[in-house]
């Protein structure tokens, strides 16, 4: 669906470069809710602003369904970029028309006929839930209502692609919540490709099943969103994900650990799918299992914990052979 390969954008200034984007290759699939994540300055929005071509890669290729972007000319560039909608962070909307106007716009650049306007800017009216505010004009919206009609002016020309450029970055956290529900119902019930702009964890974490994360122009880490956060591998991915995960102990708790004679600490990251650990070493084994601290997080549709249990009993290198042998990322604590 879209395909970058060894990307880099160099802006020149004042006879100064600046690499926005450093060879950056990344591969979203149909139907994917795709997340990247950076801080400022991570190259976040030049990455999606070269996915449809509003900003040419100094080097690389771009492909969208298969099709070389560089290939193209203007003419046929607009054409394509008709396939990719985009929801931006401060609406873009036109305050001087009103919201049927706003949304009607890429249809009327189309040249689309009235009647075809007319039904296809009510469905989506209807599709976000607003279909009462026609005739009123942005200014009257709060923050998630002007959003909602950005994201039906996204639509509008039935697209395949959906980017969304900090979508709700200037939202609180309830009104983001509803528009991170409606991106997926877009996905879902349009099956729409959607890419994520974002500097926020939560947001991967609630509707993206796959992520990569940016740092200076670079991809650092790409993959299953359930992997990434169960098993980070850079040091800036896991900043990122103990922002939302609390996989360490804090000194606190370990100060009253028990001790108890050959005892050990071990730190465990599962999924719902091994998440019977704790039984399995007891029954098997006859340990004595000390669950010292705990976490678990919803991660779209999975569950991903971390928890430090403290193992004790005649049986324990046993049970220690068993958990390294396991499919779940288990570590001795000193």
């Amino acid at each position: 669906m879209i395909q970058l390969k060894n990307v880099s954008k160099i802006y020149k200034r004042n006879g100064t470069e600046t690499e926005a984007l450093s060879n950056v290759s990344l591969q979203v699939n149909k139907g994917d809710i795709f997340g990247v994540i950076g801080f400022s300055g991570a190259g976040k929005s030049t990455l999606i602003r070269v996915v449809n071509f509003l900003e040419k890669p100094t080097a690389g290729e771009v492909f969208i369904d298969g099709n070389d972007l560089n290939t193209y000319p203007m003419s046929e560039l607009r054409v394509l970029r008709k396939n990719i909608g985009m929801i931006f962070q401060h609406f873009n909307l036109l305050n001087s028309k009103t919201i049927y106007q706003n949304i009607a716009i890429p249809l009327i650049l189309a040249k689309e006929n009235k009647k075809v306007i007319k039904e296809r800017v009510m469905e989506l009216l209807r599709f976000v839930g607003l279909e009462d505010k026609a005739d009123s004009y942005p200014n009257e919206l709060s923050g998630g209502q002007k959003q909602r009609i950005g994201i039906a002016r996204a639509l509008a020309t039935n697209p395949s692609i959906l980017l969304c450029d900090e979508a709700t970055s200037a939202l609180d956290p309830q009104t983001t919540n509803s528009i991170l529900q409606l991106l997926q119902k877009i996905n879902e019930e349009y099956n729409i490709t959607i890419m994520i702009i974002t500097h926020e964890m939560s947001i991967i974490q609630k509707i993206c099943n796959r992520v990569a994360v940016m740092e200076n122009g670079k991809v650092i880490e790409e993959g299953n969103v359930l992997d990434v956060f169960g098993n980070p591998k850079h040091a800036s991915t896991k900043n990122f994900v103990r922002t939302i995960i609390q996989d360490e102990l804090p000194e606190t708790i370990r100060q009253k650990i028990p001790e108890i004679p050959g005892s050990k600490l071990f730190k465990i990251d599962f999924t719902d799918k091994t998440n019977t650990v704790i039984n399995d070493l007891i029954l098997k084994f006859g340990v004595r299992v000390n669950i010292i601290y705990a976490t678990m997080n919803e991660i779209k549709d999975d569950t991903v914990g971390h928890m430090i249990i403290q193992l004790a009993g005649n049986s324990i290198n046993e049970a220690i052979s068993f958990l390294q042998s396991m499919d779940i990322n288990a570590k001795e604590l000193v």
